[in-house]
């Protein structure tokens, strides 16, 4: 593993302390007092394995929540990016050591998702409820056309290249940075970051670590 993956890899393990401390920090300042049902783990477990398939997770579990009636619609974007953290942390340690990715267009990538997620959770956490469920309504007609895409055989065709440079490279980050700001209303960054890297010339080995 070269020097640039190792210290990706740091870091991600630092920031993922940071948010189990900033977690359990809140927990106790605002005296929640809620638990994770059964019916949360098997959630839980069941979208997180579609995720790895590239399915995506965000997408079904919004889908079962709404269908079991909880938690509440204003909720749902929070719980969905809190709660497929550790999931998503495992994943990508597992992806990133075991697939040959270019490391800085990862690390850039990451970045600019992160960046995009954390000023879309300050929008976000300020939207009435009704914007809310219509930003869920619409994330839930997107993944639904990218599962049917998927399911047909439609996506782009796929690339050979692990690494992207030039205005490609300017073009990935820009649009990931998007996708990351549009996680924060429940649409999930997976099949779109997929199909935005595929017309790049992605190989799709290599974009698994990448959505």
């Amino acid at each position: 593993m070269n020097a640039t993956k190792t210290v990706l890899l740091i870091v991600l393990v630092l920031v993922n302390i940071a948010f189990v401390y900033g977690w359990i920090w809140s927990v106790r300042r605002y005296r929640l007092k809620g638990r994770p049902t059964s019916a949360d783990i098997a959630i839980g477990l069941g979208t997180d394995f579609l995720d790895t398939l590239g399915i995506g997770s965000f997408a079904p579990t919004t889908a079962l929540f709404k269908f079991r009636g909880a938690p509440a619609d204003e909720l749902i974007p929070g719980t969905l990016n809190v709660g497929h953290n550790a999931s998503a942390f495992l994943s990508t340690v597992l992806f990133v050591t075991t697939v040959t990715v270019d490391p800085t267009l990862l690390a850039c990538m990451i970045g600019s998702a992160t960046l995009g997620a954390w000023l879309g959770a300050g929008v976000v956490s300020r939207l009435p409820r009704r914007t809310i469920q219509l930003f869920m309504g619409i994330a839930l007609l997107i993944a639904a056309a990218f599962f049917v895409m998927r399911n047909l055989d439609v996506f782009p065709p796929m690339g050979t290249a692990f690494a992207l440079s030039g205005w490609r490279f300017v073009v990935a980050v820009a649009i990931n940075f998007v996708l990351g700001a549009l996680m924060s209303i429940g649409i999930g960054n997976y099949a779109p970051s997929m199909i935005v890297l595929a017309l790049l010339g992605m190989l799709i080995r290599a974009m698994t670590s990448k959505s």
